[in-house]
């Protein structure tokens, strides 16, 4: 056998495993899509905005005819607005239930062997401020929390009908330098930074005795990519079970500029918080061998002092 045919060969058997990612443009899909990379799996990025592939995961055709057309190892649902706010209804109806129904009926259809990551929210479960673990009840509390649901029981479904292997994480607070200032971990960091170089603004927060995670967007997708892996456990909690208030980021951030944080911060005491506390139980996840590599300090070094 001549050296090219053995060559051609090789290279068929070791074709590379390939991975979509709906929502690939917000900080979930980044860090995914970074690690699938480390692990030499092709990403192919789907979003509405630019990306690989442009279009709609509520777009029944569109998510047929890429997983077709791919037929992909792992396939990852992350694209939402996140936000429970009623003014998001439709755009999260549309996003996460519809989105969901497509890519597993395509899936069923058309690559049933491909591993299915869903991700879900602490904002889905019945919050009593205790730690919430995977036998916590859900509670339709927001729009944002309706879909949430819908994707979960839809995931259910075609595992338990079809087989399919369809995973469920529901991420707990988890924050990077890629968020937005419309999430307040971001808003802090970003006002104080403008504050070390000169800025006199104030920073107007609601409840800063408000708890929760701080959890670091790496961790969090290294959990999923350890979730996805086993076939034992297909539903579970992702977070770090240690809840900080939002004051104890703000004193943080800006004693990393020297300065009192209470001459520049101005609360808004008639705010009113979804909730007081919110924390995990994320013994499951741990049990699987996952483990939190960045805590509550050094994500807001990392946050301070990415530019």
């Amino acid at each position: 056998m001549n050296e090219t045919k053995i060559s051609y060969i090789q290279r068929s058997y070791t074709k590379l495993m390939t991975a979509l990612i709906f929502g690939i443009t917000g900080q979930d899909g980044y860090y995914l899509s970074n690690l699938l990379q480390k692990q030499k799996i092709e990403v192919i990025g789907v979003s509405r905005s630019h990306c690989d592939l442009k279009g709609d995961v509520a777009d029944y055709s569109f998510v047929e005819s890429i997983i077709k057309h791919h037929h992909p190892n792992y396939i990852f649902h992350f694209a939402a607005n996140s936000t429970t706010h009623h003014s998001a209804l439709f755009d999260n109806h549309k996003a996460i239930s519809t989105g969901t129904l497509n890519i597993l009926e395509c899936v069923r259809l058309h690559c049933p062997t491909a591993k299915v990551f869903l991700s879900g929210s602490a904002m889905q479960f019945k919050n009593e401020g205790m730690p919430i673990d995977e036998k916590t009840p859900f509670e339709a509390s927001s729009p944002y929390s309706v879909a949430r649901i819908h994707s979960v029981y839809a995931g259910r479904y075609y595992r338990s009908a079809f087989g399919l292997k369809i995973y469920a994480g529901y991420f707990f607070n988890h924050d990077s330098p890629l968020r937005s200032e419309r999430h307040v971990n971001k808003k802090i960091v970003s006002s104080v930074k403008r504050i070390a170089n000169g800025s006199s603004e104030k920073l107007e927060l609601g409840n800063i005795g408000v708890k929760k995670e701080f959890n670091y967007a790496g961790d969090v997708i290294e959990a999923v990519w350890t979730l996805v892996n086993q076939d034992t456990v297909f539903e579970a909690i992702i977070g770090s079970g240690e809840a900080h208030s939002i004051q104890e980021w703000v004193e943080y951030c800006f004693k990393k500029i020297n300065r009192n944080w209470e001459d520049y911060v101005m609360v808004d005491h008639d705010f009113k918080p979804d909730y007081n506390i919110l924390v995990s139980d994320p013994g499951l996840i741990r049990s699987i061998g996952w483990q939190p590599k960045v805590n509550f300090y050094k994500l807001a070094d990392i946050m301070m002092e990415t530019q």
